[in-house]
């Protein structure tokens, strides 16, 4: 244990081995042009960054569109500008869709990046958004990199994902970090059907399973590799481990919140307008509250996805429905979503240890067609909040018509290149990949310095 000492007898405080080596690492351009020195003098003096421990990150996809959230166009021609217009937020300049009225009273609690450039040009692959690579690089989720050089104390899954699907999905794969880095996924709405013992198991018949699953485990090392998915690996281990532990089920337990509460978040069953006139796509807001009590509880990483945001090909429908009317349906779900999140977030004091991050894998062609608006990977937004970032602000502005930054345009690694920095998480340093090569976590190690 190293120990810092300023200029004033009480102002040594203890400084890990870790944390040293951790300031010690940090690059002058991650942190506005402090270094090492000026660092230590901001711990000696109590006013050093407080690390962040936890993550949500909500993809919204499909590609949301910016001209219809965050960065509406009034003054560009008819058949750019679309339907809605800005409005007003308690920051001057942050102006964001007339139908998110509740974040117009929290702008001083998000920081808004405009210019997010992506490089997959049309298909919907989130590979970009959760590893910052495009699918055909295949490598690890941000969360499992987050898992590895994190983790937790065993108590509390390091890397949860809400996703609701059976499997592992592409994108939130480990790749190379291993398996036991994987996401644990959720399969239920108000709980979490695979944290709970099967009817009719009592504590004493679980722990004989759990035997009899490492006697399976001792039988993996002689049988055929094929057969792999049968037998437990260390990610099942940690699964047994939270069954038997309650405070990860008091975690996932919504009923534990003031019905008050859960009620201003909204119910699992919201819906919206996605084609058509007939509200029948679900937005579950309660994964947003239930997001929240697992960083609360210490799960460093947990991912959701919200929404249907693929709005082209349905301008006009036979049924007479625009991309407009279907949004006007979802945005205030995100609004209002967004706002008791990251309301929530300061009312239990959490925002210096908690980021959120929203975005999805790109944005929308600003110039409208019957088509709608397609694909447009030039320039999307990414919308954070918490994790002592300065917040109150815009980074980076497009054309007068939205269709590219006129300055700082970032990608997808400088985003969660972000998120590395907040977390202490070196973003340059190598893992070693399945053929024995070392790869940078990211090879545009850069982060969004205006945020930090």
């Amino acid at each position: 244990m190293f120990r810092n000492c300023g200029s004033h007898p009480n102002s040594a405080s203890p400084l890990s081995r870790r944390d040293f080596l951790r300031i010690g690492g940090l690059s002058i351009g991650g942190l506005g042009g402090l270094g090492l020195p000026d660092l230590l003098r901001l711990q000696a003096a109590g006013t050093a960054r407080q690390q962040v421990r936890s993550v949500i990150m909500i993809c919204l996809p499909g590609g949301p569109s910016h001209l219809e959230t965050y960065d509406l166009k009034p003054d560009a021609p008819l058949d750019y500008r679309g339907e809605f217009r800005p409005i007003a937020t308690n920051v001057p300049g942050f102006d964001i869709c007339e139908h998110m009225p509740l974040q117009t009273r929290i702008a001083d609690k998000l920081a808004l990046v405009r210019t997010v450039q992506f490089v997959e040009p049309m298909q919907h692959e989130l590979e970009e958004v959760f590893t910052g690579y495009p699918k055909s690089a295949k490598r690890p989720s941000f969360g499992s990199v987050i898992s590895k050089f994190r983790g937790t104390d065993g108590r509390m899954p390091s890397y949860v994902s809400l996703e609701y699907a059976e499997g592992l999905v592409s994108y939130e794969s480990p790749q190379y970090l291993g398996m036991e880095h994987r996401p644990l996924n959720i399969a239920g709405n108000d709980f979490v059907h695979n944290l709970s013992m099967s009817y009719g198991i009592n504590r004493t018949r679980f722990d004989d399973r759990r035997a009899l699953l490492a006697t399976f485990d001792d039988y993996r090392r002689a049988v055929d590799a094929t057969r792999d998915r049968l037998m437990p690996d260390p990610f099942t281990n940690r699964a047994l481990d939270l069954v038997s532990s309650g405070r990860a089920r008091d975690a996932f337990d919504l009923s534990r919140e003031d019905p008050k509460l859960r009620d201003r978040y909204g119910k699992s069953d919201d819906k919206f307008i996605y084609i058509g006139q007939e509200a029948n796509s679900v937005w579950d807001s309660q994964k947003f509250l239930l997001a929240l009590r697992l960083a609360e509880a210490g799960v460093p990483v947990i991912t959701l996805r919200a929404g249907l945001w693929d709005h082209h090909g349905n301008v006009v429908t036979s049924a007479g429905s625009t991309i407009w009317s279907g949004m006007q349906t979802m945005l205030p779900l995100l609004d209002r979503s967004i706002a008791m999140l990251v309301g929530d977030l300061h009312d239990r004091g959490l925002d210096q240890e908690v980021a959120v991050l929203v975005w999805g894998e790109f944005g929308r062609t600003p110039k409208i067609s019957q088509n709608g608006r397609d694909h447009w990977p030039e320039t999307s937004f990414a919308l954070f909040a918490g994790g002592g970032l300065k917040t109150g602000q815009i980074v980076g502005q497009t054309d007068p018509r939205g269709e590219r930054p006129t300055n700082r345009p970032v990608g997808p690694k400088n985003v969660l290149a972000t998120l590395y920095r907040l977390l202490g998480i070196d973003p340059e340093q190598k893992v070693t990949d399945f053929n024995g090569r070392p790869q940078y976590l990211l090879d545009d190690s850069r982060p969004i310095t205006e945020l930090l």
